[in-house]
């Protein structure tokens, strides 16, 4: 896949669909995923296919507390990976997870910015203003996630490590709605995942943040309460889990899960 078709592809909302494995009276293996690892469960969606007949992995994928509130409407699945621990607590709180989370992968904000950076951001003082007075308006077109879900929820940590106010144009539902407005055009700046920056290549520029340290996201994945095919979410959890989840993970840029979770 080109980086333009990389990119067009994470401006989609997704409702993916992992390899061409599996018939109509086959076994379908539904999971849902944080937004940023999209591509990378993907990967390893074709790889369970590819091991095992007649099976279909879908991987969903959308903002973490999206997902959440899907399971718990009753959508069908059986495996959920969140971009942060607060999210699976919900699930695990309401009654929706089997057995305890695991954590996968770690993952940092950065600043996503168009080409060439027309707009000249440097950090996030040029985004903001210091936390005390208050916050005025600014020339530059900030898009930031929604507090309620993970990536902005680490935003607005990252924003009170660095000392300042954001003040976004608007807030989004997933990283991927704020890259899209970046690579758009609609945005002189985005907060989003390192990953995602990685992920589409020249489409933007990324900027790292000293900060960043200051708000690291754990990504948990467990198998789901009611899920019809709960072996199979195992195996999924074990390859993910496994030596070739841990490379295709690293691979697309995500840190270590670090102690055991």
């Amino acid at each position: 896949m080109t980086r333009a078709l990389l990119a067009l592809a994470l401006l989609l909302p997704v409702g993916l669909v992992a390899g061409c494995g599996g018939e109509e009276d086959g076994t379908t293996l539904r999971v849902l995923a944080a937004a940023s690892l999209a591509g990378s469960f993907e990967e390893l969606a074709e790889e369970l296919e590819r091991t095992h007949d007649g099976v279909e992995v879908q991987v969903s994928s959308g903002g973490s507390t999206d997902l959440v509130a899907q399971v718990r409407e009753g959508a069908p699945a059986d495996v959920l990976a969140t971009a942060d621990t607060a999210t699976m607590d919900v699930a695990v709180a309401d009654g929706l997870i089997d057995g305890a989370p695991r954590t996968i992968a770690t993952n940092v904000l950065q600043l996503a910015v168009p080409p060439g950076n027309p707009a000249g951001v440097t950090g996030l003082a040029d985004l903001g203003d210091p936390a005390d007075p208050p916050d005025l308006d600014r020339d530059v077109a900030l898009v930031v996630c929604a507090p309620e879900v993970p990536c902005g929820a680490a935003a607005q940590r990252l924003a009170r490590a660095a000392g300042v106010v954001l003040s976004p144009v608007s807030e989004e539902r997933s990283v991927t709605d704020v890259l899209g407005k970046v690579i758009s055009g609609e945005a002189d700046a985005g907060l989003v995942y390192a990953t995602d920056v990685r992920a589409v290549g020249d489409a933007v520029q990324g900027i790292v943040l000293p900060e960043a340290a200051e708000a690291v996201n754990r990504y948990p994945v467990a198998a789901l309460a009611d899920s019809a095919e709960p072996d199979l979410a195992r195996e999924f959890l074990d390859l993910v889990l496994g030596d070739l989840g841990r490379q295709v993970l690293r691979d697309a840029g995500f840190g270590p899960p670090g102690p055991p979770s």
